[in-house]
């Protein structure tokens, strides 16, 4: 059956959040993003940030640069609208950050064009040491989430989809 990679995500995330080192941060869209999941299983090591990307990125940035594993949440649109901060905080300090952008694209549904990410891509592209991956589907986000986790050192920004692939 077909799986969101959101979903997906939210599953995998919980399997590395054994490891210590990694901290999950949201913005406010924990059911949305699946980040809830790791939350209830490490609710110590989760970070509710609210409506507020940019303090969210720069909590993530300063968690990474005092070695933690750092993955943060929100929709892709509301990340790549602070491109300034992760430019700074995380792209050219190399800050470990997982940026994790979720209903990406057009495909979103319900949420409306306002939640459309369509320019996110180019966007991370264009920044300083940033990774840019997209898995295709649960497997793919599952091995992209195993990688970033013990395989990739520096920034990395993960494209996930609302809709079911």
């Amino acid at each position: 059956m077909a799986k969101a990679t959101r979903e997906s995500f939210g599953d995998a995330l919980v399997k590395v959040g054994a490891d210590p080192r990694h901290v999950v941060l949201d913005g406010d869209l924990m059911k949305s993003n699946m980040t809830y999941l790791f939350k209830e299983e490490y609710p110590d090591r989760f970070v509710e940030c609210g409506i507020a990307e940019s303090n969210m990125v720069g909590v993530a940035a300063g968690l990474a640069l005092s070695g933690k594993v750092a993955w943060a949440s929100s929709f892709a649109c509301f990340l790549a609208g602070r491109l300034e901060t992760i430019r700074m905080s995380v792209g050219y300090n190399e800050a470990n950050v997982r940026l994790a952008g979720t209903h990406a694209g057009i495909g979103i549904g319900d949420d409306g064009a306002s939640r459309m990410a369509l320019e996110d891509v180019a966007a991370m592209r264009a920044l300083p040491n940033m990774a840019v991956i997209q898995p295709c589907d649960d497997v793919e986000t599952q091995q992209a989430v195993e990688y970033l986790a013990n395989g990739h050192e520096g920034p990395a920004y993960l494209r996930l989809t609302r809709q079911k692939v």
